[in-house]
């Protein structure tokens, strides 16, 4: 049985993408009970999941909250592919990680842990993704791209063949990034240029 830990939007696009699969959600863990999501039951964690084979997806859109949650439940996780994604064979997808409708991930890539691909991202060939980073909708990143882990890549935003991108850094919506840009940042623009530091 999967799980989803989170009862947010995020979950509701998770879950629907369960369901096109054909995978019913056995339940939704929140610490507000109050939050319910269609007909699923909710559930104080750990309520009734097996830890021997039940699986989770965190379904959390913040990156620190899901990396938090990560480091605190010893549980299997699942990923969660929509069907109209397009996924290469030769590329890899880590733990946890959801990629949403209309997304690309071309060969060679690498998505790390816990990761979100989200709406038609275009993610093209040889690129790193690091643990918990959210790729927007509508983002675009050429080849061999790395992203940093924790880092968000906003909506619409482009990052232009080779650059590396630190961790725990975001990339503002609508932003060309032309250079590398380093940990702990904000950028926005076009070209892209940093507006403040981050703790």
């Amino acid at each position: 049985m999967i799980y989803l830990y989170g009862a947010g939007g995020h979950a509701k696009v998770i879950a629907d993408i369960l369901e096109i699969r054909g995978i019913i959600p056995g339940g939704i863990f929140d610490d507000d009970l109050l939050k319910k999501i269609w007909d699923y039951p909710s559930f104080a964690f750990p309520g009734p999941f097996n830890f021997a084979e039940d699986e989770l997806i965190i379904s959390i859109g913040n990156n620190y909250t899901r990396k938090k949650i990560a480091g605190e439940k010893n549980v299997k996780y699942q990923i969660a592919i929509h069907p109209l994604a397009i996924v290469s064979v030769h590329s890899s997808i880590g733990e946890g990680s959801v990629v949403m409708g209309g997304a690309l991930i071309n060969s060679d890539t690498f998505i790390g842990r816990h990761c979100i691909v989200n709406s038609n991202a275009s993610i093209d060939h040889d690129c790193f993704i690091g643990d918990f980073a959210h790729i927007s909708p509508n983002a675009t990143l050429c080849g061999d791209i790395t992203i940093g882990e924790c880092t968000l890549v906003g909506t619409g935003a482009i990052v232009i063949p080779g650059k590396k991108i630190g961790a725990n850094t975001i990339i503002g919506a609508g932003a060309v990034v032309i250079s590398d840009i380093p940990d702990n940042v904000i950028v926005v623009g076009n070209p892209a240029r940093i507006i403040t530091q981050r703790q």
